[in-house]
């Protein structure tokens, strides 16, 4: 099967790629990329529309998918198939436990969870929808934290987690290539390597680009925030501009480098930088609050879980303009969703040798866990400094979200040191994001090859920060939102029908093992 992939393998500049994939890919990217370019400040309000468009129409899908897959997820977890091994029974995991979380935590959030963690709760506190009377500070620091967690908890690593075991399936236990068409194989054989697998590589692929470009958009914002807050920087397009330049020629480093010493080892850095910085805050700051409310979030976010979980403003947007659950709950729906097939691709990709159960619960668990004590830190330690009547916090996020986190870090001794290693962590959470995409949009477009020349992968680098670039110049963070929004909607629609021939595929597998050992006891 994987030699009817490589008979539409062609060289392009030197590059080898399964040519319809490559070519429409590209095409696309190059064509938004260059409108955005030509058409200038006008794009931020096409940007603005659509996505507010979008996300009144299909707002529910969104809602509806991702509980749909958490749901699925913890079934696949805890059913007869969490005993099958990724790989056959005799597979062992490449990579230890810790280097495997360490990735898993670098690819799946890394600079978004560092551009949100301190802005996104003061936003929630001083406005959501589940809040009815504003002047109740203490039921508004709740809330906050919920909504928080709601967006940055389980429901994004079901995504992941259902992408990805499905892929590590149908690569290591059919042996087909690492591609998403491979998942389609039950509904259509051999078609998938066809125009119908030719499609959904292509949705992939932008998905992909546009998903990780929206993060390092945030990335290249709040390096240059940092910057000027310690340095005096000018913050502005041009300079983020340069970021994306700067740090994209690092995450080609990485890259050449491979996944074993460059990724890996990186991410493990990530890593014990982020557990450094979480530490450093928790130590200073105010210790025992932090504490307290990080059992307190997780036991309101259980409670609430459902409700928050299903919620789609419906009664609320009767007869008025309402626009909060489009701007948050929405576009990180379609965020992580546009991120899946890179994250899904690449937990995919380090996950050989691991049981299904215990890729689900590793998953789906573990960084979520450790987003929320993060969350609860940073969110807790903004919102502290809120109900004490320090509302420098507040301001700067009304200003400019990028600068939260150097604010908060104002708020404690030793504040030009933790600004340089929020720094230095937001730049190597966007070197990891950067590489680790690269490798994902490589594998895709050459039909699922793992060995694909440097040269080719330093390419899809630069690609994913002209698109960042271009974004920037062309409306800023509005157009980085929009951006998920529209590649997330297709492959939502991609992600329903994979669902449907990944369960096919695991009962026959299932079934077929079975009888395979019942004819060896015997």
């Amino acid at each position: 099967m994987s030699k009817r992939i490589r008979s539409d393998q062609r060289t392009f500049f030197g590059i080898k790629a399964n040519g319809p994939v490559f070519v429409t890919s590209l095409l696309i990217v190059l064509g938004l990329v260059i409108t955005t370019l030509i058409v200038g400040k006008p794009m931020e309000q096409w940007f603005s529309n659509t996505q507010t468009f979008i996300a009144d129409r299909v707002g529910w899908f969104f809602i509806l998918l991702v509980n749909g897959l958490l749901i699925f997820s913890i079934y696949l977890g805890f059913s007869k198939f969490g005993s099958i091994r990724l790989g056959g029974e005799d597979a062992k995991p490449e990579f230890s436990k810790m280097g495997w979380f360490s990735m898993l935590f670098s690819a799946g959030m890394g600079i978004g969870l560092l551009f949100w963690s301190v802005a996104e709760p003061v936003f929630h506190f001083s406005s959501n929808p589940f809040l009815d009377d504003p002047a109740d500070k203490v039921m508004a620091a709740r809330q906050a934290m919920g909504v928080t967690f709601l967006h940055w908890g389980v429901h994004a690593w079901a995504l992941y987690a259902i992408v990805g075991v499905a892929l590590a399936f149908f690569t290591f236990n059919k042996n087909l290539p690492l591609t998403i068409r491979s998942v389609f194989y039950p509904l259509f054989g051999e078609r998938i390597h066809g125009p119908i697998g030719h499609t959904i590589d292509i949705i992939s692929v932008i998905a992909t680009l546009f998903g990780l470009a929206t993060s390092l958009g945030f990335g290249a914002q709040q390096v240059n925030a940092g910057l000027e807050y310690l340095f005096g920087f000018e913050s502005s397009t041009t300079i983020q501009v340069l970021i994306i330049i700067f740090i994209t020629f690092f995450a080609t480093l990485s890259l050449v480098l491979g996944l074993d010493k460059g990724i890996r080892t990186l991410s493990e850095w990530n890593m014990r930088l982020a557990l450094f910085l979480l530490l450093f805050v928790l130590v200073v700051g105010p210790t025992l609050f932090l504490l307290k409310s990080f059992v307190q979030n997780f036991g309101h976010y259980v409670y609430e879980f459902f409700e928050l979980s299903f919620w789609t403003n419906t009664y609320n947007g009767v007869g008025k303009e309402t626009n909060w659950q489009n701007s948050w709950t929405v576009f990180y729906w379609a965020w992580w969703i546009s991120w899946s097939p890179f994250v899904g691709i690449f937990i995919a990709r380090i996950s050989k040798g691991r049981t299904i159960k215990e890729f689900i619960l590793g998953v789906l668990f573990v960084p979520t866990l450790f987003t929320f004590l993060w969350l609860s830190v940073f969110g807790g330690s903004a919102i502290y400094q809120e109900l004490i009547g320090n509302h420098s916090i507040s301001e700067a996020v009304n200003n400019n979200v990028a600068t939260a986190i150097y604010y908060l870090l104002e708020q404690y001794p030793l504040t030009n040191f933790a600004s340089i290693v929020t720094i230095l962590l937001v730049a190597s959470f966007f070197v990891t994001s950067s590489d680790s995409g690269s490798f994902v949009v490589d594998t895709l477009t050459s039909g699922g090859r793992h060995d694909a020349p440097k040269g080719q992968k330093v390419f899809w680098a630069s690609m994913e920060g002209l698109i960042a670039a271009a974004l920037l110049i062309g409306g800023g963070l509005t157009a980085l939102q929009t951006a998920s929004i529209l590649t997330g909607l297709p492959f939502a629609i991609i992600i329903v029908v994979m669902c449907f021939s990944f369960y096919k595929s695991l009962s026959e597998y299932y079934d077929e093992t079975k009888f395979k050992d019942a004819v060896k006891k015997k």
